[in-house]
């Protein structure tokens, strides 16, 4: 790993960006790879534009606290309103919240993180099967899908892994994390399904709606690793974005680093151990007709790692083509459409195309 180390630390009188990202690019050993190197100094590519100034990681920037909702009791009637009402509060004025005792056994939970760390950490001519930026694949493995068109580039690698609520094929998942992936997978997307059930309700619509418009019938599982940064405040573990899918469920582990943008202020999310965070996607945003909020959040770096998350996203369906709009239900003559409509090709085509920090919600507006 010498060369590579020597290949991002060396003293260059001309810069070329795009030599450096492909030179990363080729090693397929992402950003561990440079950790693995021995680098103390980050690559150019990752560091953040002048205009966008450095931040202490982990610094609590504000008093509040994303909400936190307990799950409890949600068979009861009584208590599944005032769940349903406050996952309401939740997405209109944050578009994130934390739950608790939402019924995924811990050992499921810490299971699947150490999947995450198994596939990371194992042999680097293991993981180099599974590199590729072919979004046709089901299983694959890269760094920072918006390489080649990011202003910089995010201190992470991911593994995604996408598929059709419930189709599983085993044999296409990692060894190092195919157990564990699996029995995660049968959990999270009853969980999912829930709070299908739960949004709808929110909305005032009948519970089975969201489901019957297919807003969860295609789902991906996207594990992002975050090494340990030398110079945590040049770079970013992800950059300020939202989420294009219909909503989020994410596991992290204890290391913090996300943060959401709050009142034009950025607001830490300190983990709760069991607890999983949940989140309004932009999808979302629009079925709702901006009822729901989809906002901007990020991922700082830190000196200690690594940091590990599960993102789980519920998406609609591309095949065969199906239009999404504005819910009709939630429209009326004093509450006119504020988006056009869409099919879900066309909607991650231009996510996919540009880069993470290049929000698409406005294209959509009418």
């Amino acid at each position: 790993m010498d060369s590579l180390s020597n290949s991002f630390t060396e003293t260059r009188f001309e810069y070329d960006p795009k030599t450096d990202l492909k030179a990363f690019d080729e090693t397929k050993a992402g950003v561990k790879g440079l950790v693995d190197a021995g680098v103390v100094k980050i690559p150019k590519i990752f560091i953040r534009p002048s205009n966008d100034p450095p931040e202490t990681p982990n610094s609590r920037l504000t008093n509040l606290q994303v909400p936190i909702i307990d799950l409890g009791g949600i068979d009861g009637r009584d208590r599944r309103d005032e769940i349903v009402d406050e996952i309401r509060r939740a997405s209109e004025e944050w578009g994130f919240f934390q739950v608790v005792n939402h019924g995924i056994p811990f050992g499921v939970l810490s299971g699947m993180i150490d999947g995450v760390r198994e596939f990371n950490e194992q042999d680097l001519e293991a993981k180099k099967e599974f590199y590729t930026r072919d979004r046709n694949r089901k299983v694959r493995f890269n760094s920072n899908f918006d390489l080649y068109h990011a202003k910089a580039a995010n201190w992470r690698d991911t593994l995604t892994i996408s598929m059709a609520v419930p189709e599983l094929v085993p044999e296409e998942l990692p060894s190092a994390c195919r157990d564990t992936t699996l029995e995660y997978m049968s959990h999270i997307t009853k969980l999912g399904e829930t709070f299908l059930e739960l949004l709808s309700e929110a909305l005032g619509l009948k519970p089975d709606h969201l489901s019957l418009m297919d807003c969860g019938k295609v789902c991906s599982l996207v594990c992002h690793y975050y090494p340990a940064c030398p110079e945590p405040e040049l770079t970013l573990g992800n950059s300020q974005h939202s989420d294009p899918a219909f909503l989020t469920l994410l596991l992290t582990n204890q290391i913090g680093g996300l943060q959401v943008l709050h009142q034009n202020q950025w607001v830490d999310v300190e983990p709760i151990e069991g607890g999983l965070i949940i989140n309004v996607g932009d999808f979302l945003q629009i079925v709702s007709n901006g009822k729901f909020k989809s906002v901007d959040h990020r991922v700082v770096s830190n000196r200690v790692g690594p940091r590990m998350s599960v993102a789980f996203f519920l998406s609609g369906v591309s095949v065969p083509p199906k239009l999404y709009g504005p819910i009709k239900e939630l429209v009326s003559e004093k509450n006119p459409p504020l988006y056009r409509e869409f099919t879900l090709s066309e909607h991650f085509g231009k996510f996919f195309s540009g880069a993470l920090d290049q929000s698409i919600l406005d294209s959509y507006k009418l």
